[in-house]
Order: structure tokens, then C-alpha cells, then sequence
């Protein structure tokens, strides 16, 4: 797969979040943040998240290793 066919982290963030049943509102309490973080990260205005907060996003959402 290509770089052209990855899907960027705004795009994997939302589908993430919405198989998961979760609101912006209700991904950003459990996780621990903002709501305006996760609204900026799921628009792909913050292009570069934090370590920490790709780690509080993916266990929050039971993301496996792969995703």
C-alpha cells in the first residue's frame, strides 16, 4: 500500500471513533482530553499529535496494534 492509499490520522481518528459508537464529546472524556483536541485532530488541523495522545486515543478506543 502507498503512502496515497493510507488514510490519513483525521480520517482513521473518525472512523475509529464512530465504529466505536462515540461522540467527539464522549471519545475526548474518556480519553482524558478536550473536545476542541479531538474536533482539531479529526479535521487534520493538528497534523502532528502528541505520543501521549495517540496513546490515550487508541486505548481509549481498544485500537489493536495494527490500527
Amino acid at each position: 500500500m502507498s503512502a496515497v492509499d493510507t488514510p490519513d490520522f483525521a480520517s482513521l481518528l473518525r472512523r475509529y471513533r464512530r465504529r466505536s459508537g462515540l461522540t467527539q464529546e464522549e471519545l475526548a472524556e474518556r480519553a482524558g482530553l478536550s473536545v476542541a483536541s479531538v474536533s482539531l485532530l479529526e479535521r487534520g488541523i493538528t497534523l502532528a499529535p502528541q505520543r501521549a495522545t495517540v496513546s490515550l486515543l487508541s486505548e481509549t478506543l481498544a485500537l489493536t496494534p495494527d490500527e
